[in-house]
Protein backbone atom coordinates (compact mmCIF):
# COMPACT_ATOMS: atom_id res chain seq x y z
CA UNK A 1 0.00 0.00 0.00
CA UNK A 2 1.24 3.23 -0.63
CA UNK A 3 2.46 5.26 2.31
CA UNK A 4 0.79 8.76 1.22
CA UNK A 5 -2.26 7.26 0.39
CA UNK A 6 -2.15 4.85 3.95
CA UNK A 7 -1.39 8.08 5.71
CA UNK A 8 -4.25 10.55 4.54
CA UNK A 9 -7.26 7.80 4.72
CA UNK A 10 -9.15 7.09 8.04
CA UNK A 11 -8.76 4.23 9.61
CA UNK A 12 -12.13 3.90 10.71
CA UNK A 13 -13.34 4.66 6.97
CA UNK A 14 -17.01 3.93 6.68
CA UNK A 15 -17.61 3.53 9.97
CA UNK A 16 -16.65 6.77 11.34
CA UNK A 17 -19.89 9.09 11.85
CA UNK A 18 -17.67 12.45 11.20
CA UNK A 19 -16.14 10.82 7.68
CA UNK A 20 -19.71 9.68 6.63
CA UNK A 21 -20.87 13.33 7.53
CA UNK A 22 -17.76 14.63 5.64
CA UNK A 23 -18.60 12.11 2.73
CA UNK A 24 -22.13 13.18 2.10
CA UNK A 25 -21.71 17.21 1.93
CA UNK A 26 -23.63 17.49 5.42
CA UNK A 27 -20.44 19.26 7.15
CA UNK A 28 -18.41 21.41 4.79
CA UNK A 29 -16.12 22.85 7.68
CA UNK A 30 -13.95 21.49 10.30
CA UNK A 31 -14.72 21.36 13.95
CA UNK A 32 -13.30 23.74 15.89
CA UNK A 33 -11.42 21.82 17.90
CA UNK A 34 -9.15 20.58 14.70
CA UNK A 35 -9.01 23.97 13.11
CA UNK A 36 -5.63 24.46 14.52
CA UNK A 37 -4.28 20.95 14.00
CA UNK A 38 -5.80 21.64 9.88
CA UNK A 39 -5.01 25.33 9.42
CA UNK A 40 -1.75 24.41 7.34
CA UNK A 41 -2.91 20.99 5.69
CA UNK A 42 -5.79 22.19 3.96
CA UNK A 43 -4.57 22.36 0.52
CA UNK A 44 -2.65 18.59 0.23
CA UNK A 45 -5.16 15.82 -0.28
CA UNK A 46 -9.28 15.35 -0.11
CA UNK A 47 -10.13 12.49 1.90
CA UNK A 48 -10.43 9.42 -0.28
CA UNK A 49 -13.61 8.62 -0.49
CA UNK A 50 -16.11 6.58 -3.26
CA UNK A 51 -18.51 9.47 -3.75
CA UNK A 52 -16.58 13.10 -3.54
CA UNK A 53 -18.95 16.37 -2.45
CA UNK A 54 -19.67 18.78 -5.10
CA UNK A 55 -17.99 22.12 -4.54
CA UNK A 56 -19.91 25.09 -4.73
CA UNK A 57 -18.98 28.68 -5.47
CA UNK A 58 -17.70 30.48 -2.03
CA UNK A 59 -17.46 27.17 0.01
CA UNK A 60 -13.85 26.21 0.92
CA UNK A 61 -11.91 23.22 -0.30
CA UNK A 62 -12.78 19.60 0.97
CA UNK A 63 -10.86 18.67 4.12
CA UNK A 64 -7.82 16.79 3.73
CA UNK A 65 -6.82 13.75 5.84
CA UNK A 66 -4.46 15.07 8.81
CA UNK A 67 -1.66 12.53 10.13
CA UNK A 68 -3.53 12.36 13.86
CA UNK A 69 -2.18 9.46 16.34
CA UNK A 70 -5.01 7.30 17.28
CA UNK A 71 -5.93 4.96 20.44
CA UNK A 72 -7.14 2.16 18.91
CA UNK A 73 -9.30 1.44 15.70
CA UNK A 74 -13.02 1.01 16.79
CA UNK A 75 -15.92 3.33 16.24
CA UNK A 76 -15.16 7.11 17.06
CA UNK A 77 -17.92 7.56 19.95
CA UNK A 78 -17.47 11.07 20.05
CA UNK A 79 -16.17 14.18 19.02
CA UNK A 80 -14.26 14.77 22.36
CA UNK A 81 -12.55 10.91 21.96
CA UNK A 82 -11.13 12.40 18.65
CA UNK A 83 -9.66 14.90 20.32
CA UNK A 84 -7.65 12.09 23.05
CA UNK A 85 -3.97 11.00 21.99
CA UNK A 86 -1.95 8.96 23.71
CA UNK A 87 0.13 10.00 26.95
CA UNK A 88 2.96 8.23 28.41
CA UNK A 89 2.61 5.68 31.49
CA UNK A 90 4.34 8.05 33.89
CA UNK A 91 1.93 10.66 33.14
CA UNK A 92 -0.83 8.81 33.72
CA UNK A 93 0.97 7.48 37.06
CA UNK A 94 1.12 11.00 38.42
CA UNK A 95 -2.60 12.10 38.27
CA UNK A 96 -4.23 8.81 40.27
CA UNK A 97 -4.66 9.37 43.54
CA UNK A 98 -2.93 7.17 46.24
CA UNK A 99 -5.69 4.51 47.71
CA UNK A 100 -3.97 4.75 50.72
CA UNK A 101 -4.50 7.76 51.40
CA UNK A 102 -7.81 7.97 50.00
CA UNK A 103 -8.79 5.52 52.70
CA UNK A 104 -7.18 7.13 55.47
CA UNK A 105 -9.68 9.96 54.33
CA UNK A 106 -12.50 8.48 54.31
CA UNK A 107 -11.54 7.13 57.97
CA UNK A 108 -10.99 10.54 59.20
CA UNK A 109 -14.40 11.74 57.85
CA UNK A 110 -16.10 8.79 59.45
CA UNK A 111 -14.67 9.66 62.53
CA UNK A 112 -15.63 12.99 62.30
CA UNK A 113 -18.83 12.09 61.60
CA UNK A 114 -19.07 9.53 64.23
CA UNK A 115 -18.08 12.35 66.77
CA UNK A 116 -20.32 14.78 65.40
CA UNK A 117 -23.05 12.35 65.81
CA UNK A 118 -22.13 11.31 69.51
CA UNK A 119 -21.59 14.91 70.65
CA UNK A 120 -25.35 15.50 69.04
CA UNK A 121 -26.75 12.56 70.74
CA UNK A 122 -25.10 13.97 73.86
CA UNK A 123 -26.85 17.34 73.82
CA UNK A 124 -30.12 15.94 73.08
CA UNK A 125 -29.77 13.59 75.85
CA UNK A 126 -28.92 16.60 78.04
CA UNK A 127 -31.66 18.96 76.88
CA UNK A 128 -34.25 15.64 77.05
CA UNK A 129 -33.17 15.32 80.83
CA UNK A 130 -34.01 18.87 81.33
CA UNK A 131 -37.11 18.79 79.91
CA UNK A 132 -38.14 16.63 81.67
CA UNK A 133 -37.04 17.70 85.08
CA UNK A 134 -39.19 21.28 84.42
CA UNK A 135 -41.95 18.76 83.42
CA UNK A 136 -41.40 16.95 86.83
CA UNK A 137 -41.06 20.34 88.46
CA UNK A 138 -44.58 21.78 86.91
CA UNK A 139 -46.43 18.42 87.60
CA UNK A 140 -45.47 18.91 91.44
CA UNK A 141 -46.32 22.67 91.61
CA UNK A 142 -49.81 21.46 89.24
CA UNK A 143 -50.00 19.06 92.15
CA UNK A 144 -49.82 21.71 95.06
CA UNK A 145 -52.32 24.21 93.35
CA UNK A 146 -54.68 21.53 92.98
CA UNK A 147 -54.66 21.05 96.61
CA UNK A 148 -54.70 24.54 97.65
CA UNK A 149 -57.79 24.89 94.88
CA UNK A 150 -59.45 22.15 96.80
CA UNK A 151 -58.79 23.56 100.15
CA UNK A 152 -59.72 26.64 99.11
CA UNK A 153 -63.19 24.98 97.48
CA UNK A 154 -63.65 23.49 100.58
CA UNK A 155 -63.36 26.20 102.69
CA UNK A 156 -65.84 28.47 100.47
CA UNK A 157 -68.31 25.78 101.03
CA UNK A 158 -67.87 25.95 104.72
CA UNK A 159 -68.26 29.43 105.02
CA UNK A 160 -71.15 29.52 102.51
CA UNK A 161 -72.84 26.92 104.75
CA UNK A 162 -72.53 28.70 107.97
CA UNK A 163 -73.78 32.12 106.79
CA UNK A 164 -76.75 30.30 104.90
CA UNK A 165 -77.18 28.65 108.47
CA UNK A 166 -76.28 32.67 110.19
CA UNK A 167 -78.98 34.07 107.94
CA UNK A 168 -81.30 31.31 108.28
CA UNK A 169 -80.87 31.98 111.92
CA UNK A 170 -81.28 35.85 112.09
CA UNK A 171 -84.69 35.62 109.93
CA UNK A 172 -85.45 33.33 112.50
CA UNK A 173 -85.17 34.70 115.38
CA UNK A 174 -86.63 38.47 113.62
CA UNK A 175 -89.65 36.21 112.90
CA UNK A 176 -89.95 35.66 116.33
CA UNK A 177 -89.73 39.27 117.33
CA UNK A 178 -91.88 40.30 115.22
CA UNK A 179 -94.13 38.08 116.04
CA UNK A 180 -93.94 38.70 119.48
CA UNK A 181 -94.26 42.51 118.68
CA UNK A 182 -97.36 41.89 116.88
CA UNK A 183 -98.88 40.13 119.53
CA UNK A 184 -98.11 42.68 122.51
CA UNK A 185 -99.09 45.45 120.34
CA UNK A 186 -102.39 43.45 119.81
CA UNK A 187 -102.70 43.02 123.92
CA UNK A 188 -102.09 46.66 124.12
CA UNK A 189 -104.32 48.00 121.75
CA UNK A 190 -107.28 48.05 124.27
CA UNK A 191 -105.37 49.66 126.45
CA UNK A 192 -104.49 52.53 124.80
CA UNK A 193 -106.39 55.93 124.78
CA UNK A 194 -107.94 55.95 121.58
CA UNK A 195 -108.13 59.70 121.36
CA UNK A 196 -104.35 59.78 122.14
CA UNK A 197 -103.58 57.70 119.51
CA UNK A 198 -105.85 59.26 116.89
CA UNK A 199 -104.07 62.70 117.91
CA UNK A 200 -100.99 61.14 117.37
CA UNK A 201 -102.17 60.00 113.87
CA UNK A 202 -103.04 62.94 113.06
CA UNK A 203 -99.86 64.62 113.59
CA UNK A 204 -98.04 61.82 111.85
CA UNK A 205 -99.30 62.73 108.39
CA UNK A 206 -98.14 65.91 108.95
CA UNK A 207 -95.86 66.36 111.15
CA UNK A 208 -95.14 69.77 112.99
CA UNK A 209 -93.65 71.86 115.50
CA UNK A 210 -96.46 73.97 115.82
CA UNK A 211 -98.20 73.91 119.23
CA UNK A 212 -101.62 74.50 117.84
CA UNK A 213 -102.43 70.87 116.45
CA UNK A 214 -104.26 69.52 118.88
CA UNK A 215 -101.23 66.38 119.37
CA UNK A 216 -98.61 68.73 121.01
CA UNK A 217 -101.00 71.22 122.11
CA UNK A 218 -101.53 68.15 124.47
CA UNK A 219 -98.30 67.41 125.38
CA UNK A 220 -97.15 70.85 125.97
CA UNK A 221 -99.85 71.78 128.41
CA UNK A 222 -99.75 68.05 130.17
CA UNK A 223 -95.11 67.50 130.14
CA UNK A 224 -94.03 70.02 128.45
CA UNK A 225 -95.07 73.48 130.73
CA UNK A 226 -94.67 71.74 133.84
CA UNK A 227 -91.37 69.73 133.74
CA UNK A 228 -89.57 73.24 132.76
CA UNK A 229 -91.87 75.09 135.26
CA UNK A 230 -89.49 75.97 137.91
CA UNK A 231 -89.12 78.73 140.53
CA UNK A 232 -87.78 81.59 138.91
CA UNK A 233 -90.03 82.52 136.23
CA UNK A 234 -88.04 84.38 134.36
CA UNK A 235 -85.34 82.17 133.65
CA UNK A 236 -87.84 79.04 133.19
CA UNK A 237 -89.63 81.07 130.35
CA UNK A 238 -86.19 81.64 128.40
CA UNK A 239 -85.18 77.94 129.06
CA UNK A 240 -88.28 76.86 127.92
CA UNK A 241 -87.76 78.99 124.45
CA UNK A 242 -84.53 78.30 123.98
CA UNK A 243 -85.05 74.41 124.20
CA UNK A 244 -88.31 74.64 121.90
CA UNK A 245 -85.34 76.38 119.34
CA UNK A 246 -82.51 73.87 120.38
CA UNK A 247 -80.16 76.50 121.25
CA UNK A 248 -79.74 75.21 124.75
CA UNK A 249 -76.53 74.02 126.07
CA UNK A 250 -75.91 71.77 128.68
CA UNK A 251 -71.65 71.48 130.49
CA UNK A 252 -70.16 69.43 132.99
CA UNK A 253 -68.49 71.69 135.43
CA UNK A 254 -64.83 70.50 136.59
CA UNK A 255 -64.23 69.60 140.04
CA UNK A 256 -62.22 72.32 141.54
CA UNK A 257 -63.70 74.94 143.22
CA UNK A 258 -66.08 76.99 140.95
CA UNK A 259 -65.70 81.20 140.53
CA UNK A 260 -68.31 83.19 141.38
CA UNK A 261 -70.75 83.81 138.42
CA UNK A 262 -72.79 86.82 137.80
CA UNK A 263 -76.14 85.85 136.12
CA UNK A 264 -78.46 88.14 134.04
CA UNK A 265 -81.52 87.26 135.75
CA UNK A 266 -80.37 86.21 139.22
CA UNK A 267 -77.17 87.05 140.90
CA UNK A 268 -75.62 83.91 143.01
CA UNK A 269 -73.39 84.41 145.13
CA UNK A 270 -72.65 80.64 145.97
CA UNK A 271 -71.80 78.17 143.41
CA UNK A 272 -73.92 75.75 145.03
CA UNK A 273 -77.10 77.25 144.46
CA UNK A 274 -79.64 76.60 141.31
CA UNK A 275 -80.06 79.11 139.02
CA UNK A 276 -83.77 77.78 138.41
CA UNK A 277 -84.93 76.14 141.92
CA UNK A 278 -83.14 78.82 144.18
CA UNK A 279 -81.95 75.68 146.65
CA UNK A 280 -78.86 75.04 147.98
CA UNK A 281 -77.59 71.88 146.39
CA UNK A 282 -73.90 70.58 144.39
CA UNK A 283 -74.17 71.94 141.32
CA UNK A 284 -72.34 69.41 138.75
CA UNK A 285 -73.55 71.05 135.08
CA UNK A 286 -74.69 74.45 133.86
CA UNK A 287 -76.48 75.82 131.11
CA UNK A 288 -75.77 78.22 128.56
CA UNK A 289 -78.68 79.92 126.26
CA UNK A 290 -77.83 80.49 122.66
CA UNK A 291 -75.08 82.48 121.84
CA UNK A 292 -74.75 84.27 125.29
CA UNK A 293 -71.69 83.66 126.82
CA UNK A 294 -73.17 83.94 130.48
CA UNK A 295 -73.43 80.19 132.39
CA UNK A 296 -76.36 79.60 135.07
CA UNK A 297 -75.49 76.36 137.11
CA UNK A 298 -78.21 74.20 137.76
CA UNK A 299 -79.05 71.37 140.03
CA UNK A 300 -79.36 67.36 139.06
CA UNK A 301 -83.04 67.51 139.46
CA UNK A 302 -83.29 70.22 137.03
CA UNK A 303 -80.84 68.64 134.60
CA UNK A 304 -83.14 65.80 134.36
CA UNK A 305 -86.21 68.04 134.05
CA UNK A 306 -84.75 69.85 131.11
CA UNK A 307 -82.74 66.52 129.77
CA UNK A 308 -86.15 64.66 129.83
CA UNK A 309 -87.89 67.68 127.13
CA UNK A 310 -84.92 67.56 125.18
CA UNK A 311 -85.12 64.21 124.35
CA UNK A 312 -88.78 64.51 123.29
CA UNK A 313 -88.43 67.31 121.00
CA UNK A 314 -85.17 65.65 119.52
CA UNK A 315 -87.72 62.21 118.83
CA UNK A 316 -90.46 64.45 117.12
CA UNK A 317 -87.80 66.33 115.22
CA UNK A 318 -86.44 63.47 113.66
CA UNK A 319 -90.07 61.82 112.81
CA UNK A 320 -90.95 65.55 111.15
CA UNK A 321 -87.50 64.92 109.54
CA UNK A 322 -88.39 61.95 107.70
CA UNK A 323 -85.57 59.84 109.80
CA UNK A 324 -87.76 57.27 111.89
CA UNK A 325 -89.33 54.94 109.37
CA UNK A 326 -91.45 52.90 112.05
CA UNK A 327 -95.39 52.04 111.65
CA UNK A 328 -97.68 54.37 113.85
CA UNK A 329 -97.68 52.03 116.69
CA UNK A 330 -93.96 51.90 117.62
CA UNK A 331 -93.94 55.82 117.56
CA UNK A 332 -96.89 56.56 119.25
CA UNK A 333 -95.49 53.64 122.25
CA UNK A 334 -91.74 55.38 122.02
CA UNK A 335 -93.87 59.14 122.15
CA UNK A 336 -95.30 57.40 125.75
CA UNK A 337 -92.34 56.24 126.55
CA UNK A 338 -90.78 60.09 126.16
CA UNK A 339 -93.73 61.29 127.66
CA UNK A 340 -93.22 59.34 130.97
CA UNK A 341 -89.89 60.05 131.46
CA UNK A 342 -90.52 63.81 131.63
CA UNK A 343 -93.52 62.96 134.34
CA UNK A 344 -90.92 61.33 136.23
CA UNK A 345 -88.61 64.03 136.36
CA UNK A 346 -91.05 66.50 137.22
CA UNK A 347 -92.24 64.10 140.33
CA UNK A 348 -88.20 64.30 140.88
CA UNK A 349 -87.35 60.97 139.99
CA UNK A 350 -83.76 60.60 138.20
CA UNK A 351 -80.64 58.61 138.39
CA UNK A 352 -78.16 59.27 140.20
CA UNK A 353 -75.69 60.41 137.88
CA UNK A 354 -77.97 63.46 136.77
Amino acid sequence: MDPAKERTECPAREKCPVFLAMSSGTVRYAPSGLGLALKGNLGEQPWDTDSQPHPDEGRPPPLEAVPVPWKSVGPCKSHRDSDLVETPAGKEAQGEEDPAATRLDVLRLRSSSMEIREKGSEFLKEELHKAQKELKLKDAECERLCRVRGQLERELEELTASLFEEAHKMVREANMKQAASEKQLKETRGKVDTTLFAEFQAWRESPTLDKTSPFLERVYREDVGPCLDFTMQELSALVRAAVEDNTLTIEPVASQTLPAVKVAAVECGRTNTCALSGLACACRHRIRLGDSESHYYISPSSRARITAVCNFFTYIRYIQQGLVRQDAEPMFWEITRLRKEMSLAKLGFFPQEA
